[in-house]
């Protein structure tokens, strides 16, 4: 892996994530606050119903020298870099050079910090943890959980608010000291949380502190909501060893196109998305049962929990390309579990069990992903076990489903709509009850699929019908969608104000899925009109600029921020399908659509390093907004990256 972020003196705005494939993480800004609410040097992925939890807000750390001076640790901060996409910080001055590493070991509640001194002559370490033990989504302004304990022993240090689990740190290091001071608090702000219009002070409480000499043997902090047996089974230097090896393994066993560069970094990103819910102990239990194994898709970090739409269109990039075949089977296997009449969750909230199922094309989603799943693993078995569910969505749909899902006997085309909510991608601020472009191509890709699945299980009947749905809805797509006086597809039509011409994204995928519904006289003419409005160096824009109530900043209050969500703008995960498209248009032009990809790679440390943002504003300098991480925009990258090799 060669790929290189690193960063020295333009640290502001800066981000760094690290995850522990449970849904738990770590995170702050490379200078060593925490700016969110969700910032954390642990947040825990706790049972339900606590889900992730920040247990440990902050360190202050400060440099004690030999002639009695302190200086903040931070103050000194020179680079910042990923290697095998962990965090290490380098600082120098005052005649000493520090590095300061981070990691958690992977299926572990635990965060490691590694301090090694490279020069000068030694110095005392003195750590301060601060926190507010809260759910990473709660709001700051409530007050500290009361009683706050602080017991200690051996070294070692246990803390508790209220009746929240504990944290428990350790630090392993010559010359260890610990100094309760019987408890301080502060109040803490968090800048983005006051740009985002939330409340943004919070208090934090700390004990007292830990120090330990740093000179020619490492300083290691451990802190861990586990019990100490599970975090002790690991040094701090075995959970180093342990987390590189497993990085290195996800990059060898990607596909060879994805080995080096900044695909390998796009690789390791797309692991910090997997999660085992392990937490949701009745979906254990069902699937443990059934002998099954379970995973799902975290849609982004630091706020998202799973969500089925994100999941599905993730699958192929966050597992198939990059060889994860078991993760892949058993997020398929995880989600039809949640299967409720017809329909996927549109999500699952963090702490609870069961899915909120509010949305129109996830469910649709889950036909593409099988889809892709047996494409590239031949897994029959697993299809053939999941095709009487299939089956039922398929009825469920035609029959009409929650929230005015289901097929028009009309025309063949799948409607949807529910007035009190917006059951598409674009659900905030944009309602667009009736029937969507990207509903119908995605109804139709569905329709398709079921045909062939089910005449090669001998369905004669079941194959007939679904083929000729298919063709009915392609017929009536084709007859409603298209608009001559814009030369590309209409968004909605037979919608709560008659057809809407809005020039948007969503028509891309009424040629980029695998059976695309659009005739392929207009494809060239969609593509030219996407190109030229919408797409940007870091994805399409979710509206034109050329429309009346286009928003060029995802900015302001919670708002301002809903109705330029999808008024223009930009999603990265977009360029995936557009480079299906466009290779569509322009078979074999792999070097042209890789062109389109090119442009995220030199944002990969504008704002959490090693990763891909949720949005990007819509106007330059196209800013990075929302969510640091995001699942499908990562893994729209790397599938399509794969492709245009």
């Amino acid at each position: 892996m060669s790929f290189d972020i690193r960063i020295t003196g333009e640290f502001a705005g800066k981000e760094w994530l690290v995850t522990n494939g449970l849904g738990g993480y770590a995170s702050g800004t490379v200078t060593g606050e925490s700016h969110r609410r969700h910032d954390g040097i642990l947040v825990a992925a706790q049972p339900a119903p606590l889900g992730r939890t920040v247990m440990i807000d902050r360190l202050v750390e400060t440099l004690r020298l030999e002639d009695g001076a302190t200086v903040p640790l931070f103050d000194l901060l020179a680079e910042f870099r990923l290697e095998t996409g962990l965090p290490i910080w380098r600082f120098e001055g005052r005649g000493i050079v520090i590095e300061r590493r981070l990691a958690l070991p992977h299926g572990q509640n635990t965060t490691h910090i590694e301090y090694r001194l490279l020069a000068g002559a030694k110095v005392t370490l003195v750590l301060r943890p601060w926190l507010n033990i809260r759910a990473n989504d709660g709001w700051l302004d409530h007050p500290l959980p009361v009683p706050a304990v602080a017991r200690e022993e051996g070294g070692r240090l246990e803390l508790s608010q209220g009746d929240l689990p504990p944290v428990r740190l350790h630090l392993r290091g010559p010359d260890l000291g610990l100094r309760l001071d019987g408890g301080t608090e502060i109040e803490a702000f968090y800048p983005i949380e006051k740009q985002r219009d939330y409340p943004s002070l919070s208090p934090l409480w700390s004990p007292g502190s830990l120090s330990a000499t740093l000179a020619a043997e490492p300083i290691a902090l451990v802190i861990t909501a586990e019990p100490w047996e599970t975090a002790d089974a690991l040094s701090t230097a075995e959970a180093f060893a342990a987390e590189a090896e497993r990085r290195h393994r996800l990059i060898a066993q990607a596909a060879p196109t994805l080995r080096a560069g900044a695909a390998a970094q796009m690789v390791l990103a797309a692991d910090s998305f997997l999660f085992d819910p392990r937490t949701r102990l009745g979906l254990v239990a069902r699937a443990k049962a059934l002998g099954e194994d379970l995973c799902t898709v975290m849609a982004g970090y630091p706020w998202f929990m799973d969500w089925g739409r994100d999941t599905m269109i993730s699958l192929e990039g966050l597992t198939l390309v990059t060889g994860r075949w078991r993760e892949a089977k058993a997020i398929l296997c995880t989600f039809a579990h949640y299967i409720r009449d017809g329909l996927i969750p549109n999500n699952i909230p963090d702490g609870r069990a069961e899915g909120v199922y509010n949305a129109a094309d996830a469910t649709l989603w889950f036909f593409h992903a099988v889809d892709r799943y047996v494409a590239h693993t031949g897994d029959e078995d697993t299809l053939r076990r999941l095709l009487p569910r299939l089956v039922d969505i398929l009825e469920a749909h035609r029959r009409g489903t929650r929230f005015g899902i289901g097929q028009d006997p009309a025309d063949g085309l799948l409607r949807q709509g529910d007035p009190a909510l917006m059951l598409t991608w674009m659900d905030s601020a944009t309602p667009r009850r009736g029937k969507p472009v990207e509903i119908n191509a995605l109804w139709y890709n569905a329709l398709c699929l079921m045909e062939g699945w089910l005449g090669q299980t001998g369905d004669a009947e079941g194959a007939a019908r679904a083929g000729a749905d298919a063709e009915r809805a392609r017929q009536a797509f084709n007859r409603r969608f298209w608009n001559p006086a814009t030369g590309c597809l209409f968004d909605v039509v037979d919608g709560e104000d008659g057809d809407d011409p809005a020039p948007r994204c969503n028509q891309i995928l009424a040629l980029s899925l695998p059976h695309p519904v659009l005739a392929r006289e207009h494809w060239p003419a969609v593509v030219e009109f996407v190109r030229d409005h919408l797409v940007t160096p870091v994805g399409l824009r979710s509206l034109s600029p050329k429309a009346t109530d286009y928003r060029g900043a995802y900015v302001g209050d919670l708002h301002s921020r809903d109705f330029a969500y999808h008024r223009g703008t930009i999603w990265p995960w977009l360029l995936g399908p557009f480079v299906d498209a466009w290779l569509r248009v322009h078979p074999g032009d792999r070097e042209g659509a890789r062109a389109f990809l090119e442009g995220l790679i030199p944002r990969l440390s504008d704002y959490c390093a090693g990763t891909i943002a949720e949005v990007f504003d819509g106007d330059a300098p196209h800013a990075a907004r929302g969510c640091t991480a995001q699942a499908w925009s990562v893994a729209e990258w790397l599938r399509a990256w794969a492709r245009t090799a």
